[in-house]
């Protein structure tokens, strides 16, 4: 009669759990039909996975610009990145994404210079450096992107206020050995 019983309990189990995975795999199901490709809440889904794999990628640093477009199951990589081995992690990264059908890579790698290289230490310098912008340095990946080419800057990302976006510029226009500084900064708030 015990044995009776415990067969029953296993069985029981067996077919609650069984149920339980049912109804997991029609809410699945009922999940993906709702972020369908064609429809905007997919987009947005997809759009925050990109984003979530460019950032966690190893080798992204305050150096490289990844930036992304998504075109339904379409994603195209755009930016620039001192390293080629990023290139090519990018796209792997967002190729394993679930529902990604084509990733077209457009990031541009940086040419190898001393220079620049001298040029993107000092721009650092001088930008988290600066008391009123060293909230700016905290995080795995900072918001303000220092992007370098043949003596050329462009700042990248995001700051708080008009303010910082101003002294930010000023603080690499500073910067001796550089022969432009376009500042592509954008505000958070509406200040």
């Amino acid at each position: 009669m015990t044995r009776i019983m415990k067969l029953f309990g296993v069985s029981a189990l067996a077919v609650s759990l069984s149920c339980a995975a049912a109804i997991a795999a029609s809410a699945h199901r009922s999940f993906q039909s709702s972020l369908s490709p064609a429809s905007g809440p997919y987009e947005e889904w997809l759009s925050e996975q990109v984003r979530h794999q460019l950032v966690l990628l190893p080798f992204y640093s305050v150096f490289d610009n990844l930036q992304y477009a998504v075109d339904g199951t379409e994603v195209t990589l755009l930016g620039q990145v001192t390293q080629p081995v990023l290139k090519i992690d990018a796209e792997y990264a967002v190729k394993g994404i679930e529902g990604v059908t084509r990733v077209t890579n457009n990031i541009e790698v940086l040419p190898v210079s001393p220079m620049d290289d001298q040029i993107r230490r000092a721009e650092f310098r001088a930008i988290y450096h600066e008391p009123a912008l060293r909230r700016y340095a905290y995080g795995p990946v900072p918001p303000i992107h220092i992007i370098v080419k043949n003596g050329h800057v462009t700042l990248e990302g995001v700051v708080a206020n008009q303010g910082d976006k101003d002294l930010v510029y000023m603080r690499a226009l500073g910067v001796p050995g550089v022969f432009s500084v376009t500042n592509n900064l954008r505000v958070e708030s509406g200040d």
